[in-house]
């Protein structure tokens, strides 16, 4: 369980989070314009970076790429979880009138409902996780420039 609780922790953060974000642009009634869902991406990668320098730091010399990246991958995923359970209790219990309002610009013949809201809504988030778990571990991984790491290249 030790392994995994920099994951968990983080993930609860991050989902914190987008929650409260999500929640103040409902008191401004801006939470209906998917623009500010950009502002989604911030709060995930300043909280999976500080969970993948919180999982290197307790790992000390032992962290290797492949753990460093589950590691990533897990809390962005958890987090991309625990936003999509609360936006469904959200757009379905809370405040049924909005996945109306959300949608409606958008309002064509073919039907949308509350699962393809979800579906987007949970693989952006997964999309955002994979992306920044990518381009994070290029900066958390060792370097081959060094008199060792030129023993296995070509």
């Amino acid at each position: 369980m030790k392994n995994f609780s920099v994951p968990i922790k983080y993930s609860l953060i991050i989902a914190v989070g987008l929650i409260v974000y999500f929640l103040i642009l409902s008191l401004f009634n801006l939470h209906i314009y998917p623009l500010f869902s950009l502002f989604n991406g911030v709060i995930m990668a300043i909280g999976m970076w500080l969970a993948l320098k919180a999982y290197r730091s307790s790992k000390g010399a032992k962290f290797k790429y492949q753990k460093g990246f589950m590691a990533s991958l897990l809390t962005g995923f958890n987090a991309t979880i625990l936003f999509t359970i609360f936006f469904a209790l959200y757009a379905t219990e809370l405040n049924p009138d909005f996945l109306n309002n959300l949608i409606n610009m958008w309002r064509t013949d073919y039907g949308t409902d509350i699962g393809i809201v979800l579906f987007v809504v949970a693989i952006m988030g997964f999309a955002t996780s994979l992306v920044l778990t990518l381009a994070y571990m290029q900066l958390f991984k060792k370097s081959w420039n060094t008199k060792e790491g030129q023993e296995h290249t070509y």
